[in-house]
């Protein structure tokens, strides 16, 4: 029996298997000439920003992006000395405390530009600015028609002492969908830009491809791939074949209570299921308020006991059931709702299938108030 999660509801967290997918994904972005940022925005998707930093940089990324300058500056102050970009600002942001920090930003628009530029000058240091071209995404971006006025900015700002274009940048739109024509499209305006930005007096690092891209478009490595979700584990291109990820995060809960009902009781809410005959029926503390969706009631399993088994009746708020027909079942034996599917337990892709959603949305929802988080170390 694995070991037992501490309270009702934990995510495990495999760091081995972390390094492992961040070292297939820097060896690819290596063979291309190129270096690898690992994206840990939103708490690492989930997992733990500081942990997966460090696990990145340990197995050869060598730099770190996060959406939010509050998320750089909290990876600065849990000791993460690396290179940090961040993207996606607001009128309020303190750009102040980011370049203080050595956080480098980045520059959609003039209007940007010239915020991160004054907090500079009211630094005395010098911003480092990564330029983002919206090539089709439309998003944020600098649109293109507005694009050279954005360098001739940069460079002048560069030209004075207040700014450091790092590089240009930007993201593709259907990179998970393979051969679709936005690809090459998006490729192609991004080198103009980068013409565009050569012509100006800069000397640009360039970086456009996410997970999808650093496994299906070597061509689009460039100087540097920014992997996401790849490096958790979870495949963005599956239809390309096996790429060796291991998903990184267990979802786990403990039973509590078992019961023998008889034929013809029903359970949870709704009486939306009734046993057929007499069985075993183990209680599980988690539900909707921890991350199960209720949309899954009726169409979910969980490994239990060395086996997969269906949860019956409705998920509630705190608790599910599980029916495990005749076998014997301890209150205290562990009970993986996802995990990386070695075993044969169910994964956040197979949540994700059933729900008509992506996995991404699976684990980045996962961290809430009664669940806890266990940082581990496993073999992979």
């Amino acid at each position: 029996m694995s070991e037992q999660p501490a309270h009702r509801a934990d995510l495990r967290i495999d760091v081995a298997a972390l390094r492992h997918n961040v070292g297939l994904l820097a060896e690819r972005a290596r063979r291309s000439g190129a270096r690898t940022m690992v994206v840990a925005k939103s708490d690492g998707y989930g997992h733990g920003a500081a942990a997966v930093a460090r696990a990145a940089l340990e197995a050869g990324a060598s730099a770190i992006g996060v959406a939010a300058i509050e998320e750089a500056l909290r990876l600065r102050a849990e000791g993460i000395i690396a290179p940090l970009l961040c993207w996606l600002h607001t009128p309020w942001d303190d750009f102040g405390a980011a370049v203080e920090a050595d956080v480098e930003l980045a520059a959609s628009s003039e209007a940007e530009l010239d915020a991160i530029r004054a907090a500079a000058e009211r630094s005395s240091r010098t911003a480092r600015v990564h330029l983002k071209i919206d090539t089709g995404l439309n998003r944020n971006g600098c649109p293109p028609a507005l694009w050279p006025e954005l360098v001739a900015r940069a460079a002048k700002a560069q030209a004075e002492g207040s700014v450091r274009v790092v590089a240009i940048w930007s993201h593709l739109a259907c990179a998970d969908e393979l051969g679709h024509p936005s690809i090459d499209a998006q490729a192609a305006r991004f080198q103009d830009a980068y013409e565009h930005a050569l012509a100006a007096g800069l000397t640009p690092l360039r970086h456009l491809a996410n997970s999808a891209a650093v496994l299906t478009r070597p061509d689009l490595h460039f100087d540097l791939v920014r992997p996401g979700i790849a490096a958790y584990g979870l495949d963005p291109v599956p239809q390309d074949g096996d790429h060796g990820l291991i998903p990184a995060m267990t979802f786990r809960s403990t039973v509590v209570l078992v019961k023998r009902v008889a034929a013809g009781e029903s359970v949870s809410y709704g009486h939306r299921w009734t046993a057929e005959r007499e069985c075993t029926l183990a209680l599980v503390p988690v539900g909707y308020a921890d991350g199960v969706p209720r949309s899954l009631s009726g169409r979910m399993q969980v490994w239990l006991a060395g086996r997969r088994r269906p949860v019956v009746g409705r998920v509630c708020m705190d608790q599910l059931v599980v029916c495990c027909d005749d076998d014997p079942i301890e209150v205290g034996e562990e009970v993986v709702l996802f995990g990386s599917g070695e075993r044969g337990e169910p994964t956040a892709a197979e949540w994700a299938e059933e729900l008509g959603t992506i996995h991404y949305e699976i684990v980045t929802g996962m961290f809430r108030p009664r669940v806890t988080r266990t940082v581990t170390e496993e073999a992979p």
